[in-house]
């Protein structure tokens, strides 16, 4: 069961209530009988399996990148590319 952050708009009463997603929202302080707002934060969520990393991405994008680096496109290999060390002046 989830825990929600819930605060008081009128005496500014903080605090935190474990609630099933079926529950309905807590509407009043138990401290003034205020209003309450629930409070937002970051959620921890992970993400497994191919595609959601970084680097399982990456290591497609470095071995192309190695690959033209290495002269093995196929315009290095007709001749029509020029290298940056030769477009410096």
């Amino acid at each position: 069961m989830p825990t929600y952050s819930y605060a008081c708009t009128q005496c500014g009463h903080s605090f935190d209530a474990v609630q099933s997603f079926s529950d309905a929202a807590l509407t009043d302080c138990p401290e003034c009988d205020g209003r309450l707002r629930k409070q937002y934060g970051s959620v921890g969520v992970t993400f497994n399996g191919s595609g959601f990393y970084r680097t399982d991405s990456r290591a497609k994008q470095s071995d192309a990148a190695a690959g033209a680096k290495a002269g093995s496109t196929p315009s290095s290999s007709a001749g029509a590319s020029i290298s940056p060390a030769s477009t410096g002046s």
